[in-house]
């Protein structure tokens, strides 16, 4: 009898978490595309838009770590699903806040902070999914692919804002954007299982190649052991590479949000473009943030197969990382703003190179608390975001927009080092606790 060939359903999920990924970023990135007539509107100034996205950011920072247990706890489909409605809800409440009212900025804020803590969901319940579904050896790939959503989704965020505000005005963008993630929430819960054994489409070879490179072998069982257990947080806590990797993404966090709350509009008031210019060259940094995250998981899994996981993990992020310093300290000095441009994208290419080592080691270390753990890592990160959304422009304001990408460029030295310090084969207290509760 002739075998039935292997099904491929992980990688069609996995397809769809980039979809989410790429929603999760048009909902945040289209704020700072519409950022001069929201702040025209409502008579903001830089440092109070700087705010808008501080109060996303301090929502999505405070519930990483509960996002995580509720991965956990609960499972990817249903809290994913919950949390893009969720989303999609507190985007168009964005839109709704009337300019009459008494304190509109009040009202933005909350709304914004509300919507941070929704998409707080979206990594730690991804990376719940890659635990129980994807085998280690293919973690990187699918973690590049998962992220590559972020350049997708932040790169197209100009052409659907710009051409929605030119015909509709920025309100109705707002609308669409969220439209666009409850359709894609709602595509999730109708397609996904929270573990390959529960998935009609899964055939036993897939299923078997999946089990044989989990981390923790078969997950069925584990996995109800699992949810009736609180996250192991004293082995959290006193895990030296948690913290290592949770530092190194706190200055990787603060990096990034320079590019997805200020790059927009630095090009287009710092650097004189026009609307035309700045919606194309603008699109660069999240183009090459598309390019390099599979690319950088490919990379990844290649080495960590041949060569183990300290090189495929560790010295490709922080050799990563730290290219990224380089470009964007060049690239903040270089007179003619296109070439800054291209210069400057280049840093954010070289900074994702980086994001599937993050993911990839937090899943390997957390085992069936992956959620937890990367939603403490993650917590770091969007600490960082929330720091540069108000310090970018206050930096920039008494020291100019050069000061501000050089401290930029600081970072990404420091968080490089912290990669060159961190063994993700020595210290797996985590996934030893997990293992041993099964």
């Amino acid at each position: 009898m002739t075998q039935a060939p292997a099904s491929r359903v992980r990688w069609l999920l996995i397809g769809w978490l980039f979809v989410l990924s790429a929603v999760a970023f048009l909902d945040r990135v289209n704020l700072s595309i519409a950022g001069g007539a929201l702040s025209a509107e409502y008579h903001l100034t830089n440092v109070q838009f700087g705010f808008l996205s501080t109060a996303l950011l301090i929502g999505y920072t405070l519930f990483q770590t509960p996002a995580g247990w509720l991965a956990d706890r609960f499972g990817p489909r249903r809290v994913l699903t919950l949390s893009v409605l969720w989303w999609g809800v507190f985007t168009a409440l964005t839109a709704a806040i009337p300019s009459s009212i008494v304190s509109p900025f009040a009202a933005l804020i909350g709304v914004r902070f509300l919507l941070g803590a929704g998409e707080a969901i979206m990594y730690p319940a991804s990376n719940q999914f890659v635990s129980r579904w994807i085998p280690s050896q293919e973690r990187g790939v699918a973690n590049g692919w998962i992220f590559a959503g972020v350049g997708v989704g932040s790169g197209l965020s100009p052409f659907v804002v710009i051409y929605t505000m030119a015909h509709h005005g920025w309100r109705f963008s707002f609308w669409v954007c969220a439209l666009i993630g409850c359709a894609a929430g709602i595509v999730w819960y109708l397609a996904a299982r929270d573990t390959p054994e529960q998935h009609r489409g899964v055939s036993p070879s897939e299923l078997a190649a999946i089990n044989a490179g989990l981390t923790l072998g078969s997950q069925a069982g584990a996995t109800k052991s699992a949810v009736r257990r609180s996250p192991p947080w004293a082995s959290i806590l006193t895990n030296t590479n948690i913290w290592l990797v949770t530092l190194s993404y706190f200055c990787y966090g603060y990096v990034a949000w320079i590019f997805f709350a200020w790059f927009y509009r630095y090009l287009s008031e710092v650097r004189g473009l026009n609307l035309k210019a700045s919606a194309f060259y603008g699109t660069l940094p999240f183009l090459a943030m598309a390019i390099a995250c599979p690319l950088g998981g490919w990379i990844c899994d290649v080495l960590t197969r041949r060569v183990g996981r300290r090189i495929g993990r560790c010295v490709v992020a922080g050799v990563a990382v730290a290219l990224a310093g380089v470009f964007i300290a060049f690239g903040s000095q270089v007179d003619n703003a296109r070439l800054a441009s291209v210069v400057l994208a280049g840093g954010a290419g070289a900074l994702y190179l980086s994001q599937s080592s993050f993911w990839a080691v937090s899943a390997d270390i957390g085992g069936l608390f992956s959620g937890s753990v990367s939603g403490f890592m993650n917590m770091g990160a969007q600490t960082g975001g929330a720091l540069t959304a108000s310090l970018t422009p206050w930096i920039a304001a008494r020291y100019g927009w050069t000061a501000s990408f050089m401290v930029a460029a600081g970072l990404c030295a420091a968080g490089a080092i912290g990669w060159f310090l961190v063994n993700p084969d020595a210290n797996k207290v985590v996934a030893a606790d997990s293992e041993s509760s099964a």
